[in-house]
């Protein structure tokens, strides 16, 4: 795909850049902002002229409806850079698509385009030189909308802001992760707003991954709401289950968020002949593979980790190890996405973009 250009666009420069005074080899992720951000506000019905302007506070209303009803979604992104010093996108269209369902689930405007597109490229063209090249280095990018709308009455805002700030990045995790299986809370029911990136949701995981924290575990795989058999997510990322030489993974639903991530595994692992199956597993398939030493790996998979293998699970008490595998299905398919989207290697699919 082609991005689009954005022609009415009001564009300010920071004074100076900061970019020469990040350390860029010590990151903590999202933490660093670049020099500018694009916003742009929705009053009355229509979206007004998007400015470029120096990152920077701004000032909202106390009563702000975003603040009492939670009209607020967001999405994640990355840039990369290839060594050629040319500028990468990895299926920015999915992710339009997925801001503006998102958007249409909390009662909020769909973001144009030409705005949301076109201001993205506008803004990486302006921030260029914080995407640094190397295998590992990306430029994290949050395109979101709050309800600036004010007064307390429980309605829909009328007015809106939309912002895409961008922050240098290098891995999300480290470290072993090792998972508790839910067996309470749940991450979304039938009829919520699980598929919706709403801000939300992502709150509403701190406590029951704060409890697992204190157990020693660093993320929750969640099950269903209704009856706790089914496996769905992990943490914020969609999860896999290998097992024996098949991949597991749970079907996109209102209760699960339909990963861009997660659908590249399925399509690459599919063109390297890898048997994938997209459907529900139970908690009791996968402690029955546990057992029978049928289960080889499960890892997470999202934008900001890419793929993050998981050593071990937790159920009713008892804990799993994985087995620790040399040739990983985790590895293979980490490799050869990431060398696509770095332009390592022929991208087939036609997934990348440049700006």
């Amino acid at each position: 795909m082609n991005l689009p250009t954005i022609k009415d666009i009001e564009i300010t420069k920071a004074p100076s850049s900061k970019v020469d005074q990040v350390d860029f080899e010590n990151l903590t992720f999202g933490n660093i902002f670049t020099d500018h951000m694009l916003v742009c506000d929705y009053a009355d019905g229509v979206w007004l002229k998007p400015t470029i302007e120096p990152y920077a506070p701004f000032t909202i209303d106390p009563s702000a409806k975003v603040f009492h009803y939670g009209q607020a979604i967001f999405e994640g992104m990355k840039a990369y850079k290839d060594e050629s010093d040319d500028v990468w996108l990895f299926r920015p269209d999915e992710n339009y698509i997925r801001f503006n369902k998102s958007a249409t689930r909390m009662a909020m405007p769909e973001v144009p385009e030409d705005v949301f597109l076109g201001g993205l490229k506008q803004l990486l063209e302006i921030e260029k030189e914080w995407v640094k090249k190397g295998k590992g280095n990306t430029l994290y990018i949050r395109p979101f909308m709050i309800a600036t709308g004010s007064g307390v009455i429980a309605a829909p805002a009328k007015f809106y802001r939309f912002m895409i700030i961008l922050s240098p990045a290098k891995s999300y995790y480290s470290g072993e992760v090792k998972v508790l299986i839910a067996e309470h809370f749940s991450r979304a029911a039938n009829g919520g707003i699980g598929a919706a990136k709403a801000a939300g949701n992502y709150s509403a995981q701190f406590y029951p991954t704060k409890l697992a924290n204190d157990q020693g575990f660093q993320q929750i795989i969640w099950t269903d709401d209704a009856t706790h058999t089914k496996l769905e997510e992990a943490g914020t990322m969609n999860v896999f289950f290998r097992i024996n030489d098949t991949l597991f993974t749970a079907p996109a639903s209102e209760r699960i968020l339909d990963g861009i991530t997660r659908k590249s595994i399925i399509d690459l692992a599919k063109r390297e002949n890898i048997n994938v199956e997209v459907r529900s597993v139970l908690v009791s398939e996968l402690v029955e593979a546990a057992k029978n030493g049928s289960l080889k790996e499960i890892f997470g998979a999202g934008t900001a980790a890419v793929v993050n293998p998981i050593v071990g699970f937790s159920y009713k008490e008892e804990y799993y190890e994985l087995p620790k595998m040399e040739n990983s299905f985790a590895a293979e398919i980490k490799e050869k996405l990431t060398n696509i989207q770095y332009k390592l290697a022929e991208d087939t699919f036609g997934w990348t973009v440049k700006i």
